[in-house]
């Protein structure tokens, strides 16, 4: 079962806007691409039952994140 994401863009002016629902296989090319990291708030109702977190807090996602950008420390 694939779920559905939502993630936090931030804006330059008017704060963070809400994104998604995307399928589990955008959200991980975002993760490849640089466009969620580690600090990025996401949501699923079935992954994080509906509750905000850090990417850094799903240990999936943080693996996913390292092993996509091997040099980066951020994800510390």
């Amino acid at each position: 079962m694939s779920a559905d994401w939502f993630y936090m863009k931030k804006r330059f002016f008017w704060g963070p806007k809400t994104v998604g629902p995307i399928a589990e296989s955008e959200f991980l090319r975002k993760i490849e691409k640089g466009e969620i990291n580690p600090e990025t708030m996401v949501s699923s109702t079935s992954k994080t039952h509906g509750h905000w977190m850090h990417l850094k807090q799903i240990r999936a996602g943080v693996k996913h994140w390292e092993k996509t950008h091997p040099t980066s420390h951020d994800a510390a």
